[in-house]
Parts: C-alpha cells; structure tokens; sequence
C-alpha cells in the first residue's frame, strides 16, 4: 500500500479563497476590513519568519494585518497593557500573542487577558470550554485554536464529512494546543478518541489501534511505520528542524514519514501539511471574530 499525500497547502488556499470572498463583503458593508494584530516580543528569527507569513497572508485576503514587535526585555505588566489597548480598539477584531514568550512573562495571564471574542487563537478559557461543550455542530462564532481546525477540516476533506464517525482515533500529545482540542473536535465528529501521551503504556499497541493516528508531540520521526495500522489516515502535526546529511538543517514530522506512507491510508507531509491549514484557520478566525463583533 501507498498512502495518498494530503495536501495541506491545496486546502489551505481554498479555505483563503473563501475567506477573501467574506472579506471582501464585509469590507464593502462596513467600509473597513477586518483587522488582525499580531504581536511579537523578543527576535526569534523563527518566530519572527512566522508572523510575518500571517500578516502578509491577511493582507492577500484582504484583511487588515499589523504587526507590533515588542522588546525582549518587556515586562507581564507592559504587555498586558498593549493587550489592553487592543482590547479596547473598536477597530482591531482579532489579537495574537505569539508563543513562545521569554521567560519572564506569565503566558497564562497573557492569554488570558486577551478578550474571547478577539482570541483568534482560541486559547482563552471561555472559548475553551464552549468548544468542549459543544456538540456535533460548532457555534458560528466560536474561535476554535487553528491547528486542530485546521487537522479537522483536512480529516473531512480526506475521510468525508460522514466518514469520521464511528472511527478510532488516537491523539499522540496532550497539549492545550492541539492534543486536548483536537480531541474535542474529534468527539463533536462521532470519533472514539483515545489521548496517548509519554507516560502512555505500550503507545505503539495504542497507536496501532487508530483508523485516524494524530501525531503532536515534538519529537522528530517519533512514530514508526510499525505503530500505524494499515490504510490508516495519519495527520502529522510535528515540525522539527533536524541536520541533514549535507550540514543543512532540514523540517521532519513527528512521523518517519517515508516509511510510514508504505503503510498507511493517506499521510499529511512535513512541510507543506497542517502548516499552511493553521496559518489558513487564522485568517478564518480573524473573519469571524470581525463579523461577530459586527453584529
């Protein structure tokens, strides 16, 4: 067997094509775009590479996209005071922090400062419980964290919007981020979802249980060929940046993917998988955030 590759970046630019299409008649309703405010503290270059794709994105969608760049040496205070500023801006619709943050900052109180219905993250407690709360559909308005979205509409365009129902999926990672909300999409989706972690006994028996296998833990080419079940559909969330053989860094998944795409269904590839769908499910938060501040 040969897995069918799933491609992310195909996805994504259909899910900005749609966004762009709303935009624009937001736009030409309110006389403004909807407006994005990412901010940065501290020259990651990585981090930094990252934000500039997301504002440069909004900006092809037509969306309205700024972004603030922070000293590395700002205080909790400091910075829940720019939050604050967004957060009163009738203009500004959707505010990103971008993560990670020094050390010296309490992340929690940052995201938590940051108002529901602007957290086009998704990250705040209230958005986060509406999602668990959930049922089998989403509230309109809710701002769902991006990569999970993102896994979850790739899942539907490969598997259908019926397919996912019933089936066993399995979650490799238990973070706020993506392990925990992707397990509440996946329960909304009729799924049985287990969620394996490090401290999981036997992972890879876990594993080979799943018809749908979720990998995002961080660690490069972690899952092997021998824990995917076969014609499984894997989505690969990891991205790491591992030396090569010829001295240049390279990005891997959280799957040996080569060998692994021998055995299962269908695979997302490292790059050019949940990436671009994550960046995409930005664009889309930011719009709905806009619309429902709107109404």
């Amino acid at each position: 067997m040969t897995a069918s590759i799933i491609d992310g970046k195909a996805a994504a630019a259909r899910l900005r094509n749609s966004v762009a299409a709303e935009a624009e008649r937001f736009a030409m309703r309110l006389g403004r775009k909807p407006r994005l405010c990412v901010l940065i503290v501290g020259d990651n270059p990585a981090s930094r590479a990252y934000v500039r794709t997301k504002t440069r994105m909004a900006a092809e969608v037509g969306l309205e996209g700024e972004l603030i760049e922070l000293p590395v040496s700002i205080s909790t205070e400091e910075l829940l005071g720019q939050i604050d500023t967004l957060n009163r801006d009738p203009h500004t619709h959707g505010i990103l922090v971008q993560l990670p943050l020094p050390e010296q900052i309490d992340d929690e109180a940052v995201l938590h400062a940051i108002r529901p219905d602007k957290d086009v993250d998704g990250f705040h407690p209230l958005n986060v419980g509406r999602l668990f709360s959930a049922g089998r559909e989403l509230p309109a308005d809710l701002l769902v964290p991006c990569t999970p979205y993102g896994c979850l509409v790739l899942l539907r365009e490969t598997l259908g919007e019926q397919g996912l129902a019933g089936m066993e999926a399995v979650i490799v990672g238990r973070s706020n981020i993506v392990g925990k909300p992707m397990a509440a999409l996946l329960i909304g989706a009729d799924c049985t979802v287990t969620v394996a972690h490090s401290h999981t006994r036997d992972l890879p028996d876990v594993c080979r249980r799943a018809d749908i296998l979720v990998a995002a833990l961080g660690r490069p080419e972690f899952i092997q060929s021998g824990w995917v079940k076969p014609g499984a559909t894997v989505i690969d969330v990891g991205i790491n940046r591992v030396a090569g053989p010829n001295g240049q860094d390279r990005l891997v998944g959280d799957v040996a993917f080569d060998a692994t795409a021998a055995v299962a269904g269908a695979i997302t590839p490292v790059p050019g998988g949940v990436g671009p769908m994550t960046v995409a499910c930005l664009l889309r938060n930011t719009l709905i955030a806009a619309r429902a501040q709107a109404d």
